[in-house]
C-alpha cells in the first residue's frame, strides 16, 4: 500500500510538470495570437516591438580577445605567422610532376594569405590552400640550416580543416640541405629529411612522422615510418577547429608527437620505426635449398591398416524411410501445378518468333486442402549403415624432420647506427600536397631547438586562438536553450530530468515507515510464543479496563471495613493484623489468577497453550 502511495505521488508530480508545460505552451500560443492582432492593426508598431524584443533577448556580449601577432622570444630557425598578409619569403613551385598526365602534372594549386572563415580572432591571418584536386607546392628557406648535433629539434604549426577533409594531406617537409636545392623546382621527389603532419583519405586517419635514413655502407636513403598512434585522431579532422601539431626529436633518439600540446605518440628512433633503422645481423642464405628427401609431414596414413571386410563403400548416404505411410487424403492423380486458366496469350505473341505459347503454371487450388498432390514417395532418411569411403587412420610420421628453413648467414649489408638522430641537415620547409578538399588553413610555423621558446610561441599564437574560440562558444545553458528552441520536445526532457529525481528523493527519503510499540511486542511474541490476549477494539478494551478497576476497588473497601471493626481493641491488634495481611495477599493472588484465567479463556491460541 505504501509503495502504491509513493508511485501515485510520483505520477502526480509528473502530471503536474506536464500540465505546467502545457500551460506555458498555451500561454505562448495566446501571446502569439495577441501579437498577430497587434501586427494587423499597426505594422510599424510590430517592427518596434520586434526590435525591442531582439534587444531584450540578445545574448550578453561575447568577451573579445584582441589579436596580437606572436613574436619569437629566443633562438629559432624559422618563424612565420603570415600576419603581413603576403607570401613574402615563400616560393611557389613552377615544376611538374613526372610520370603522370600532362593535365594534372603542374603544381598549379592556388595559395592565399587570408583570415579564417568565421574567424573568432580578427586580424589573424594564415596560409590557405584554395584549390580542389590540384597539386600544390610552396616552400621557404630557414634563417640558417638546422644541424642535428647535441640539441633537440622542435617543429610545430597549426592546421584547420575549415570545410572538413575528404582525402588529402596537411603535412610539412623539411627539405634536405643539398647543393642543387631549388625551391622553384620543388616536387614530390625533392629530397627531404623529415615529413610530419596529418593526412587522411576515406576512413584512414594518419599522423605522419617519416625520416629518411642514410645507409652508412651503401649511401642510399630509406624512409623510416613511426608506429601508428594509439589515440583516436578522428575528431582532429572533423571538428573544424584549429589544432597545433608538434614534433620533438631528442639527441637520445627519443621522439614525441603532440596535438594541442598533448602527447599522442612517442618512442625511439631505434626501436619504434618501420623498417628498423639497423638491419639484422644475420639473414637467410638465399643459396640454401630444401633437400628433396626432407619430410615435413607430421602425420601420415598407417601403412599397416587394412579395410574391414564388412566395410561397404557403396552404401548410399540416404535411404527411403520404410516406416513412412502415405497420409490419408493424398491426391495421387492431381498435379501439384496447373496452367493458369485465366491467363491469355498476349496479342503481340508471334509463334514463329516466340514459339508455341503456354499458359504460366500456378499452384493447384485443389491441393491447398489436401496433404499433398502427385505421386507419393517415401521420405529419405540417413542410412544407419553408411560409412563412406574407407581411409587408413593417421599416425605420427616416424620420419618427420620439422619445417625446413634456410640456414642463417652473416648479413653482408649489416651495420649498426646507434645515433639515427644525426640526420641530414635541412635548410627549408615546404608544403607539397594533393587534396580533394579546399580551404585548408595553415598558420604559425615555428622551428627551434629550445622547447621553452616553442611553448612561448605556441602560447602567444595558438593559445590566443584557442582562447578566442573558447570565448565565442556558448555556455552549457545557452547550448541547451538553443537546442530546445530548435527541438521543443527537449523542454519536457529537461523538466523530467530535474523534477523526477527531486520527487523520488522526497518520496523515498521523507516518508519512511514508522515503527510502533505493538509491532515490537508482536515481534517479541513471535520469538517466545508466549500466550497473548486477543486484539480488541477500543470500546471493548475500555469496558474491560473499568471492570478490572472495579474488581481492584472491592478488596480495598472490604479491607477498610475490617479495619473499622477491629480498631476498637488494642489487645487483638498484632495477631489480627497479621491475619488480615495474609488474607489480603491471598485475595490479591486469587484476583490475579482469575484475571489471567479470563484472558486465557478468551484466546483460542492461549487455551490451547494452557491445555498443553
Amino acid at each position: 500500500m505504501e509503495l502504491k502511495m509513493r508511485l501515485c505521488v510520483a505520477l502526480l508530480s509528473l502530471s503536474l510538470c506536464l500540465l505546467l508545460m502545457g500551460h506555458v505552451t498555451a500561454q505562448e500560443e495566446a501571446d502569439d495570437m495577441e501579437m498577430d492582432v497587434e501586427d494587423a492593426i499597426d505594422d510599424m508598431q510590430e517592427e518596434d516591438v520586434e526590435e525591442e524584443e531582439q534587444k531584450a533577448s540578445a545574448p550578453p556580449p561575447v568577451p573579445t580577445v584582441t589579436y596580437k601577432a606572436p613574436e619569437p622570444m629566443g633562438e629559432h630557425y624559422f618563424a612565420e605567422s603570415f600576419d603581413k598578409g603576403t607570401l613574402q619569403g615563400w616560393v611557389l613551385s613552377q615544376a611538374k610532376k613526372e610520370d603522370i598526365d600532362e593535365e594534372i602534372a603542374k603544381y598549379d594549386g592556388k595559395w592565399e594569405v587570408e583570415e579564417m572563415q568565421n574567424t573568432k580572432l580578427p586580424g589573424d591571418k594564415g596560409l590557405v590552400l584554395k584549390s580542389k584536386a590540384k597539386h600544390h607546392a610552396i616552400s621557404g628557406l630557414l634563417l640558417r640550416p638546422f644541424t642535428f648535433d647535441t640539441k633537440p629539434l622542435i617543429v610545430q604549426y597549426e592546421v584547420n580543416f575549415q570545410t572538413g577533409i575528404d582525402c588529402g594531406g596537411a603535412y610539412v617537409k623539411l627539405l634536405s640541405q643539398t647543393p642543387d636545392l631549388d625551391l622553384a623546382e620543388f616536387v614530390d621527389k625533392t629530397p627531404y629529411t623529415i615529413m610530419f603532419g596529418p593526412d587522411k583519405c576515406g576512413e584512414d586517419y594518419k599522423l605522419h612522422f617519416i625520416f629518411r635514413h642514410k645507409n652508412p655502407k651503401t649511401g642510399e636513403f630509406e624512409e623510416k615510418h613511426a608506429k601508428k598512434p594509439d589515440a583516436d585522431l578522428r575528431t582532429y579532422y572533423t571538428d573544424k577547429k584549429t589544432h597545433l601539431y608538434t614534433l620533438v626529436l631528442n639527441p637520445d633518439n627519443s621522439f614525441e608527437i603532440l596535438i594541442d600540446q598533448t602527447v599522442v605518440n612517442s618512442g625511439s628512433l631505434l626501436n619504434d620505426m618501420t623498417p628498423p633503422v639497423n638491419p639484422p645481423a644475420e639473414i637467410e642464405d638465399p643459396d640454401d635449398h630444401k633437400p628433396e628427401d626432407w619430410d615435413e609431414r607430421p602425420k601420415i596414413q598407417d601403412p599397416d591398416a587394412v579395410k574391414p571386410e564388412d566395410w561397404d563403400e557403396d552404401a548410399p548416404a540416404k535411404i527411403a524411410d520404410e516406416d513412412a505411410v502415405k497420409p490419408d487424403g493424398w491426391l495421387d492423380d492431381e498435379p501439384e501445378y496447373i496452367s493458369d486458366p485465366d491467363a491469355l496469350k498476349p496479342e503481340d505473341w508471334d509463334e514463329d518468333m516466340d514459339g508455341e505459347w503456354e499458359a504460366p503454371q500456378i499452384p493447384n487450388p485443389v491441393c491447398e486442402t489436401a496433404p499433398g498432390c502427385g505421386p507419393w514417395e517415401r521420405p529419405m532418411i540417413d542410412n544407419p549403415n553408411y560409412k563412406g569411403k574407407w581411409k587408413p587412420p593417421m599416425i605420427d610420421n616416424p620420419n618427420y624432420q620439422g619445417v625446413w628453413k634456410p640456414r642463417k648467414i652473416p648479413n653482408p649489408d649489416f651495420f649498426e647506427d646507434l645515433h639515427p638522430f644525426r640526420m641530414t641537415p635541412f635548410s627549408a620547409v615546404g608544403l607539397e600536397l594533393w587534396s580533394m578538399s579546399s580551404d585548408i588553413f595553415f598558420d604559425n610555423f615555428f622551428i627551434t631547438s629550445d622547447r621553452s621558446v616553442a611553448e612561448r610561441w605556441a602560447a602567444d599564437s595558438w593559445g590566443l586562438k584557442k582562447a578566442a574560440e573558447g570565448a565565442a562558444e556558448p555556455g552549457l545553458m545557452n547550448q541547451m536553450i538553443t537546442a530546445a528552441e530548435e527541438r521543443p520536445w527537449l523542454w519536457i526532457v529537461y523538466v523530467l530530468t530535474v523534477a523526477l529525481p527531486v520527487v523520488l528523493i522526497i518520496v523515498f527519503c521523507c516518508t519512511g515507515k514508522k515503527s510502533s510499540a505493538p509491532t515490537a511486542a508482536a515481534a517479541e511474541y513471535k520469538k517466545t510464543d508466549e500466550p497473548q490476549p486477543d486484539v480488541k477494539d477500543e470500546a471493548e478494551a475500555e469496558a474491560e479496563a473499568e471492570e478490572e478497576e472495579a474488581k481492584e476497588d472491592e478488596p480495598d473497601a472490604k479491607k477498610s471495613e475490617d479495619e473499622d471493626s477491629t480498631g476498637e481493641g488494642d489487645g487483638e491488634g498484632d495477631g489480627e493484623g497479621e491475619e488480615a495481611a495474609e488474607s489480603d495477599h491471598k485475595d490479591d493472588s486469587t484476583s490475579n489468577e482469575k484475571s489471567e484465567d479470563d484472558i486465557l479463556r478468551r484466546s483460542p491460541r492461549n487455551r490451547k497453550a494452557r491445555k498443553d
